[in-house]
């Protein structure tokens, strides 16, 4: 079972960071689904397909260790992709009714984990990587503060609380972006310091531009770095 108070954290965050994601939906007209996102090729209906079936998957994988029998959040790559195509494209309503309920399903399939369940293991596809239960928290969450940003829909990085970036980093620095990638990156408004990989340079800037930059997103603006130049982070 996780660490209970670090987990309680991660809810409350959740939770939160669900209902603003909720109101953007909710605010943006019609005509602005099919509008550009802030990730290449996606519209704001991609961001917020993914997101929806991001949240079902999770949930269907719950709901199969409730049941016993081991299922998969997507059941392919392939699948995942024409799904989140597909839905994409749907009416606003459809989207708007389909992301609810998923939130509101992973949100109750979270509440019924027990407590001895949590190291079981999930797939994301079947054959494909594989993480323990307890992980989907903070996974969702960072799937919901990242892509409402990815939204361009008024809620950016500096909207983050200030816990988030924190958990993103913490997160990050444990499994590195880049196997061929050293340096360290230090928060400015936070004076902490985290390492990837030995030795490199500094880059400084606040906890939150670090990690939108860390995602593979932006040109790192806001940061800087003692050698002159910033290393170059792939597409999260």
């Amino acid at each position: 079972m996780p660490d209970q108070s670090s987990q309680a954290i991660v809810d409350d965050l959740l939770t939160e960071a669900t209902r603003r994601l909720i109101r953007t939906t909710d605010g943006l007209a019609d005509e602005e689904y099919a509008g550009p996102s802030g990730l290449p090729d996606w519209t704001r209906g991609h961001v917020l397909a993914h997101l929806t079936l991001n949240a079902e998957g999770m949930a269907g994988a719950i709901g199969g260790i409730l049941e016993g029998e081991r299922t998969p959040m997507y059941a392919s790559q392939e699948a995942r992709d024409a799904d989140i195509a597909e839905l994409a494209v749907a009416s606003p309503t459809v989207i708007r009714a389909r992301l609810l309920g998923a939130t509101t399903d992973l949100a109750d399939a979270l509440d019924a984990v027990p407590d001895d369940q949590w190291d079981t293991t999930i797939d994301r596809v079947p054959g494909g990587r594989t993480f323990p239960a307890g992980d989907l928290p903070r996974m969702r969450l960072q799937e919901v503060e990242i892509h409402h940003a990815d939204l361009a829909a008024g809620y950016s990085r500096t909207d983050w609380p200030a816990a988030f970036p924190v958990l993103l980093l913490d997160g990050l620095s444990m499994k590195g972006v880049s196997a061929d990638l050293s340096f360290h990156a230090h928060a400015s408004d936070l004076d902490r310091t985290w390492t990837f990989g030995e030795g490199g340079p500094t880059v400084t800037g606040t906890a939150a531009d670090l990690g939108w930059w860390l995602t593979g997103r932006g040109t790192g603006d806001g940061l800087t770095s003692d050698s002159g130049s910033l290393p170059q982070i792939g597409t999260w």
